[in-house]
């Protein structure tokens, strides 16, 4: 394939060579300029005697008639000192002669002031003659310096009628050629015409030269070839003329006349002129013609004397080294022609991914057909250019652009040349990519899946899922999972069922845990990251315990530890511990103590909560020593996040030894522990029983109060109102009893329309008739807007909503039941909320919150851990870097973490590291997230070690990293998209601008994130511009 210039006739600027002429013709045929003898007409004299003064002016003239000019003038200067001007003389005829001559040899000595006073001769003298000789002098004196605007006008004033043969000569041209310097041509051509048809005149050759030159100008080519020929073996213009002549047959349409007679000039001896000129005029004939080995030397001549030339001859060179197949060379110049858009600039880059292609240089040759594929010139090209361009992005690991680049293909050329190959690649790409939300929506975009497609589905839908499990997306990726179920089995069948067992036990349903677990652990496969043996053991056995059946469950437990040491990973700890629990709960407390006492021994995380199981164990016996040993607990373990359960633990047991007011103190210090969250209802409750056991109905009322307006909506405050309608009863004051009712928003009895209105929800909602039940809702709530079941109705309202992804609607009723303090739908609701807010609407600040009140009024410790992890994500969206960092320290203490906290805490530390500007730590950091996180904090882990490296000068290193977050993370658009920017500055820090532009261009086209795409653009902008500094071609 070949892309043909044609030649432009403006490469070379009639004015350039105007200029040079003018320059030429000062070197060559400054001669001429003075070459003609002065003659002077005779001026009739009177007969006289012969005197002194006679004698000195006839020597002077005498020296002045043979151009003695130097010798003449201090002769003619002391006559005209002797008789000063309007002096009364015998020799007054002399006198005027003395003057004229006088001036003459001062405007031929080149004297600067001998112009004004020829001037005033030629205005005041009365001798018409005289005035015009003198007229002829000055404007030979101006010509001479060049003043060709002053020349012109005293030649024009001289006349001719006084003027010698060879006079005549030199004031025609030297006019002529004054015109010519000032470019009136018009007014130039006619007076070379004139000269150059007089073959005696000394001037016949420079007037056919220059003629022929206006001509040429004037696109008159047969005249202009004319006068050329007859000067082209002159010497002074033999450097000069053949360029033209050549030209001349070129514009006339004689190329193989310019070609053979270019051909025999470039062969003469001697130096041409336009050497350089020639050469790219021969050059672009033998281009044209097909013949690159002949164009090549001539067009590498050209190009290589020249600072700047055209694209055109830019690409004409490179085409010809790319046809001698010096790919080096070529690969040179076509890369300069990147930015072009026409046909050339598309042409150009095909050839340049094919010289890439050639030398083994697949990643240059993917960008150098992507700037092809963006042109949509030639249809043919540009269609080979999108497919290579696809298909070397798969093979280089792009492998996000290589999916969207081959759809696109598809769906652009049906059917094409290259549309099975296109499958197969897709196929491949759908079976090893890291992109799974792409591939699975590429996947299910297609009517027809073929059965090479078909069989990588699952694993598709398993990889996706996965990185929904590590994104906390787990409602989406549980439904992913059970498709997989329900596919025929494959290789990842058995780590799905893992996975649907591990979520449904996150979702307390320890039921469906059991059942898929146990699947897992029925396949004997490899372990694959957290899904392994280990795990799925120490699950089965949390479930088992969650339902009580402790021997199931120590079963379990045992196979992950029997034994441990202070060394042992946290989840063989835990499982030790927890075997400990079972022993203690099938009251084998002997074996238990001991288990007990192995941890505290060493020393291990969960001394703490093996000390509380032994009090436990001791108040079988003793209440006493119980107590006894909770308090040593308090002691030795101040910071435990056990202190509020030890607190209410002493606390219970007074109670329960009807030890009431002992309890007091225990009480009092778990509602004044921030940390004591979801207990203080309950230590409201029982300082209430205390104090009324104890007869003190005040204290007792006070207590059950703040209760009931703290925490109006938990079940201890429906205990307490009981107990203070007695207490009020008793003390006989029943309608301060409902006061308080009123105030604290307690209905005192339930109107039967309520129960029934609320019921009937209450049944849709139960037979899974989500759109009947949200109806009936609606219908209560408006009824009955402070109705007894109204938080009842919110949250199940929402819980409806949520399941039909109906975000906004559901983070409503979710707001109003966590707005109402604790409640029996308290965590669900502000988890959901915080779940919601963080993931589906982005919103951190409102997710931020819901955490930190599920954080402070969660029981459960499984939701105590999920608002942990959702604050260090809220904190750190929000860059909120510090709280984030002390939330993080704070997670990492807790027991249960999963891999992907630990990603989180890292990368927190990373980022906070990085903003010190300790660059070494925070890629330690950020390692050991992207170790074990392959979802979205991974990502972003690898984006900031690329990030750190290149602020710190490692290029090199920064190329990979970033190449490291497009290939392997290509499901995170955001960090994918960095990367590839941070590319392009790695590109331009190395000025490879073919690269960068590239790789700017590839953002700006196709990002989705405006932000980014307009950083790109404006960075491709750049790049485009500071290329042109050191760019070979013009910017004409």
């Amino acid at each position: 394939m070949m892309f043909v210039t044609e030649y432009e006739t403006s490469n070379f600027a009639t004015s350039n060579k105007l200029n040079e002429s003018t320059t030429m013709i000062k070197q060559k045929i400054a001669f001429l300029l003075f070459a003609a003898a002065f003659s002077f007409s005779a001026i009739a004299q009177p007969t006289h005697a012969v005197t002194d003064p006679e004698k000195k002016f006839k020597d002077a003239k005498a020296l002045f008639v043979q151009e003695h000019f130097a010798l003449a003038y201090p002769l003619f200067a002391e006559l005209k000192a002797a008789n000063p001007d309007y002096t009364v003389s015998d020799h007054t005829y002399i006198n005027d002669d003395v003057n004229y001559y006088y001036i003459v040899c001062r405007l031929k000595l080149q004297e600067p002031k001998a112009a004004p006073d020829a001037r005033h001769y030629i205005s005041v003298v009365n001798n018409e003659p005289r005035r015009q000789l003198l007229s002829y002098h000055l404007a030979k004196f101006y010509f001479t310096k060049e003043d060709f605007t002053n020349a012109i006008n005293f030649y024009e004033r001289a006349g001719l009628e006084n003027l010698s043969n060879d006079e005549i000569g030199d004031a025609k041209f030297e006019r002529a050629y004054s015109y010519f310097n000032l470019k009136q041509f018009a007014e130039a051509k006619p007076l070379f015409d004139e000269i150059q048809q007089m073959p005696d005149s000394k001037y016949y050759i420079p007037a056919n030269y220059y003629y022929g030159f206006i001509s040429y100008y004037d696109k008159n080519y047969k005249e202009a070839l004319r006068s050329f020929k007859l000067v082209e073996t002159h010497a002074d213009y033999k450097g000069v003329v053949p360029y033209y002549i050549a030209e001349i047959y070129y514009f006339q349409g004689k190329k193989e006349e310019a070609l053979r007679y270019g051909e025999s000039v470039l062969g003469r001896p001697g130096t041409l002129y336009y050497q350089k000129e020639m050469n790219l005029l021969i050059g672009q004939l033998y281009f044209e013609k097909k013949n690159y080995q002949k164009a090549l030397p001539l067009l590498e001549a050209y190009v290589n004397s020249s600072d700047k030339v055209s694209k055109e001859i830019l690409y004409e060179l490179s085409y010809c080294y790319y046809d001698a197949n010096r790919l080096d060379k070529a690969i040179a110049g076509f890369k300069q022609l990147s930015t072009e858009k026409d046909s050339m600039g598309q042409n150009s880059m095909y050839l340049l991914g094919d010289c890439y292609l050639r030398t083994n240089q697949k990643a240059n040759a993917r960008n150098a057909f992507q700037y092809s594929a963006y042109n949509n010139s030639n249809k043919l090209q540009q269609q080979i250019s999108r497919f290579n361009y696809a298909k070397l992005s798969y093979e280089l690991g792009y492998q996000d652009i290589a999916l969207d680049e081959m759809k696109k293909y598809l769906n652009d050329y049906p059917n094409s040349e290259y549309d099975t190959e296109a499958k197969e690649i897709l196929v491949s790409l759908l079976a090893n990519t890291n992109n799974f939300a792409d591939a699975l929506q590429l996947y299910e975009s297609f009517d027809k899946p073929t059965a090479a497609m078909q069989k990588v589905y699952p694993r598709i839908l398993y990889g996706r899922a996965v990185e929904l499990v590590n994104d906390q997306q787990i409602k989406r990726a549980d439904d992913l999972f059970t498709k997989v179920l329900a596919l025929p089995a494959s290789t990842v069948t058995p780590y799905a069922n893992f996975w649907k067992g591990e979520i449904a036990y996150r979702n307390t349903a320890y039921d469906n845990a059991i059942k898929y677990l146990s699947f897992y652990l029925e396949a004997n496969v490899p372990a694959q990251g957290e899904a392994n043996k280990n795990t799925a053991n120490y699950d089965l056995g949390y479930s088992w315990l969650q339902k009580e059946n402790y021997p199931k469950a120590l079963g379990y437990f045992e196979q992950v530890a029997k034994t441990v040491t202070v060394t042992s990973p946290p989840m063989e700890q835990d499982a030790y511990v927890r075997s400990a629990d079972c022993y203690f709960m099938n009251s084998d407390f002997t074996k238990a103590n001991s288990m007990y006492d192995h941890v505290i021994n060493n020393a291990m995380p969960q001394s703490d909560y093996a000390m509380f199981q032994k009090s436990l164990i001791a108040g079988v016996k003793s209440s006493a020593n119980k107590i006894s040993t909770l308090n040593t607990l308090l002691k030795q373990y101040p910071n435990s996040n056990l202190v509020p359960d030890v607190n209410m633990e002493i606390a219970l047991t007074y109670i329960a030894d009807e030890k009431f007011l002992s309890a007091v103190p225990y009480l009092n210090n778990v509602l004044n522990d921030p940390a004591a969250g979801g207990l203080k209802p309950l230590a409201y409750l029982k300082l209430g029983l205390v104090y009324y056991n104890t007869d003190k109905y005040e204290e007792a009322l006070a207590n059950y109060q703040a209760l009931v307006q703290k925490y109006p909506q938990s079940p201890e405050a429906d205990d307490a109102t009981g107990i203070m309608k007695n207490i009020y009863v008793e003390t006989g004051r029943p309608d301060e009893y409902i006061e308080m009712m009123r105030r604290s928003g307690k209905n005192i009895s339930v109107n039967e329309a309520d129960s029934l209105t609320y019921t009937s929800a209450a049944l849709k909602y139960n037979a899974n008739d989500c759109n009947a039940a949200i109806a009936g809702f609606k219908n209560y709530l408006v009824k009955f807007p402070g109705g007894a079941y109204v938080l009842e109705a919110n949250y199940f309202s929402s819980e409806c909503y949520n399941a039909a992804k109906d975000f906004q609607n559901a983070l409503t009723g979710y707001y109003y039941v966590s707005s109402k303090g604790l409640s029996r739908f308290f965590e669900k609701a502000t988890l959901e909320a915080a779940r919601i807010s963080y993931f589906e609407l982005k919103d951190y600040a409102m997710a931020k919150k819901y955490f930190e009140a599920l954080t402070t009024g969660a029981v459960n410790q499984d939701n105590q851990l999920e608002a942990l992890r959702g604050l260090v994500r809220s904190y750190y969206q929000l860059k909120e870097y510090g709280q984030a960092n002390d939330a993080a320290k704070n997670l990492l203490t807790k027991k249960g973490i999963s891999t992907d906290d630990k990603s989180v805490a890292f990368l927190v530390l990373g980022k906070s590291q990085q903003l010190n500007n300790d660059c070494p730590a925070a890629i330690t950091s950020f390692k050991s997230t992207a170790a074990i996180n392959k979802a979205g904090w991974g990502a972003e882990a690898r984006y900031e070690i690329a990030n750190c490296q290149f602020s710190t000068g490692s290029l090199a290193a920064a190329e990979k990293s970033a190449l490291a977050v497009i290939k392997e993370t290509g499901s995170y658009d955001n960090w994918v998209t960095k990367s590839y920017i941070l590319l392009g500055d790695i590109f331009m820090q190395q000025k490879d601008y073919f690269n960068a532009k590239a790789t700017y261009e590839s953002v700006a086209k196709n990002s989705v994130i405006p932000e980014l795409k307009n950083e790109a653009q404006q960075k491709l902008d750049k790049a485009i511009e500071e290329e042109k500094t050191v760019s070979k071609v013009s910017n004409d």
